[in-house]
């Protein structure tokens, strides 16, 4: 088999979360194909228990720790140059030097590159087939939070996402494809790069239908005889905090004026400060990590995903409704997704609709229809198999992007 040269700005692994999900399914794929030399950083402790599982994936594998700490105060002296804040995250000269010595003493003729941080280590490799998977634009996500932030931060905020953006367009124009995770996403960015539109593509996420199934037995979590609205996602993410803050205190008290038994239910890892003091609202419960998010939407009445900041896919979506839930999401956290709303999912615009819906939801069994035809839609749209297969034809140079 080929040697691949594979690069990641977080270990992929396990699957639990966003970015994760989509790279560890990247390098078990590119494990089928290529002697995989795997080059990622690993920023929580807990993480270094899987090394050897993602190592029973690789030919080599090079892990560089990553303090997020200290990595902030090495971004400080980068707020003077023209140079984005997450290169500097990021930069590592012992990760550098493993990278020219993998190129030099292997026959490394291919570089796949996960997420515009890592692009750094492969831009002085131009004889090399490259191929970056940037998933999300992630430039304006920095817009979105400098939106909604007070100075300096959205000063900060506002700056990276200039920067990164002019980041993301260099590395577009210097690399053979570039990768997002959803048509749309491609298409907003062949916008703002109309000149390397032909460079840009897309692959969407899967979902493991298998595992995320709703035919299965699972243990319920939650009190007898009780109405659960779920929530679920890494807690320590802003998006994710901004969205359960904004569901329990503008949205639940609507729904309780209503149903005042139900309860509202935050299911994920390391919650934030913000997060953890909802528990003392009425009927919110705040779990923390949980070693299965399967239980909670299994037995959960309906599934929301209230994201006011949003780019790309929101995996959290596609598992729920795999699970054939049904599922009420804000328009930011729908793009993406090919999936026909009221039909297959609800959406909600605003704190009103969200009430109403999840209301007449909870008191209509005709919304049952709704899970069945979401577990359809993942089971036709969302196959890793199927959708891997486009990363195979970039990395051959078979595919030929062209404007979406």
């Amino acid at each position: 088999m080929e040697d691949i040269l594979y690069l990641t700005h977080r270990i992929p692994y396990p699957p639990n979360k966003g970015d994760k999900i989509r790279s560890y399914h990247l390098l078990k794929h590119l494990s089928q194909n290529y002697h995989v030399h795997l080059g990622t950083f690993i920023d929580d402790k807990d993480d270094w228990k899987h090394v050897d599982k993602v190592k029973s994936l690789c030919a080599e594998a090079y892990f560089a720790s990553l303090n997020p700490f200290v990595a902030r105060l090495h971004c400080l002296p980068a707020l003077f140059t023209h140079d984005p804040l997450t290169l500097a995250f990021y930069k590592n000269n012992q990760f550098q030097n493993w990278v020219n010595t993998q190129i030099k003493t292997k026959t490394i003729r291919k570089i796949l590159i996960f997420s515009a941080a890592m692009a750094q280590f492969a831009q002085h490799h131009s004889s090399l087939h490259r191929v970056i998977d940037l998933v999300d634009i992630d430039s304006d996500k920095w817009r979105q939070y400098a939106e909604t932030k007070a100075w300096p931060k959205s000063w900060i905020y506002q700056r990276e996402s200039k920067l990164l953006l002019d980041y993301e367009k260099k590395i577009t124009q210097e690399f053979d494809s570039t990768c997002f995770v959803s048509e749309k996403e491609a298409h907003i960015f062949q916008q703002l790069t109309p000149e390397d539109a032909n460079k840009v593509t897309f692959f969407n996420n899967g979902v493991d239908t298998d595992f995320f199934t709703p035919d299965r037995e699972y243990n319920n979590p939650y009190p007898d005889q009780t109405e659960i609205i779920v929530f679920t996602g890494a807690m320590d993410y802003w998006a994710n905090i901004d969205a359960v803050e904004w569901f329990a205190k503008e949205i639940f008290p609507k729904i309780s004026a209503s149903r005042p038994d139900i309860q509202f239910y935050i299911v994920g890892s390391r919650p934030s400060a913000k997060v953890k003091a909802l528990a003392s609202l009425p009927n919110i419960t705040v779990t923390g990590f949980v070693e299965e998010t399967r239980p909670y939407l299994a037995h959960a009445s309906l599934i929301v995903a209230p994201l006011r900041i949003a780019r790309g896919i929101q995996n959290k979506v596609l598992e729920a409704m795999s699970m054939g839930k049904v599922v009420i999401t804000s328009p930011q956290a729908l793009e993406g997704i090919n999936a026909t709303p009221q039909k297959e999912l609800l959406v909600a615009t605003d704190e009103n609709a969200f009430a109403q819906q999840i209301i007449a939801s909870l008191q209509s069994s005709s919304t049952a229809s709704i899970g069945q035809a979401a577990r359809s839609c993942v089971l036709s749209n969302y196959s890793w198999e199927n959708n891997l297969k486009r990363i195979d034809q970039l990395l051959s140079g078979s595919l030929k992007t062209q404007s979406i």
